[in-house]
């Protein structure tokens, strides 16, 4: 059992599986609480039961669909009343390579609510406590084809938002002691993928990483206080280059009269 001091409650979403199993257990090593929050009951209070065990901390589930507006709620007031939460972890989503004029209306709006509503609403929940305490983390996991169209525009929609979304986030938060990161996660091997309905052993094997390597990275990149954690990007340069050209880019784009290629 961990004798580190309390850090205060984490809540992590999609937290039955994959990645945010793997926080969760990160976290609880680290000396923080947990709420648990994803669609598997049985497997949540598994999971809660072993980090009980192996860490002795607290660790709470709430079972729910976050495409479900009432389950958001149900969430959101759970998170928002309780004063001991100190990170938000916005783990959950939806895949799924999606061609649009042929989607599943349904499934194309699931994949939205949980993607980008469920988020949204959660990191609202929060955020006024964190700000108002001054102190914790909200840690966003977009995704690298927030920059690539090739998944799908449905799916690569909703993870632009999210890094749009968290880059205004972090301009609410400057000059506080409460930190905001996005995560961008490749390829990794998690039951996202067959749920998405794609197979992950079609990529290469050198682009796919595990998710214990992914969070522990995003993890080194939060105490670091990155802003946006890139775990495959070796040349973190070229990251500073992309977002400078992007910031040079929108300067260019404001004018009082029309570009002359324009002209009539």
């Amino acid at each position: 059992m961990s004798g580190q001091s309390n850090k205060g409650t984490a809540v992590v979403t999609g937290a039955s599986a994959g990645i945010g199993a793997v926080y969760a257990d990160r976290l609880a090593g680290q000396g923080y609480d947990l709420l648990l929050v994803a669609r598997r009951a049985d497997r949540l209070e598994e999971l809660a039961e072993k980090l009980r065990y192996a860490y002795g901390r607290k660790v709470s589930v709430i079972s729910a669909d976050l495409a479900d507006d009432n389950d958001v709620r149900r969430v959101e007031q759970a998170i928002a009343a309780d004063d001991s939460v100190t990170v938000l972890v916005n783990n959950a989503g939806i895949g799924g390579q999606q061609v649009v004029a042929t989607a599943d209306a349904d499934a194309a709006e699931r994949m939205i609510k949980v993607n980008v509503i469920a988020l949204t609403r959660l990191t609202r929940a929060v955020l006024p406590g964190l700000v108002a305490r001054n102190r914790g983390a909200i840690v966003n996991i977009a995704s690298v084809l927030a920059f690539d169209t090739s998944f799908g525009g449905i799916y690569s929609g909703t993870k632009a938002y999210v890094v749009n979304f968290t880059e205004a986030l972090q301009r609410e938060v400057a000059g506080t002691q409460v930190k905001v990161q996005v995560v961008l996660p490749g390829a990794t091997r998690t039951d996202f993928w067959e749920i998405a309905g794609s197979d992950i052993d079609s990529l290469p094997k050198e682009i796919v990483m595990t998710a214990d390597d992914l969070v522990d990275a995003a993890l080194v990149g939060l105490a670091k206080g990155e802003t946006v954690t890139v775990p495959g990007l070796a040349d973190a340069s070229k990251l500073d280059t992309f977002l400078g050209a992007r910031q040079a880019f929108y300067g260019s784009l404001h004018a009082d009269k029309p570009a002359a290629r324009y002209a009539a």
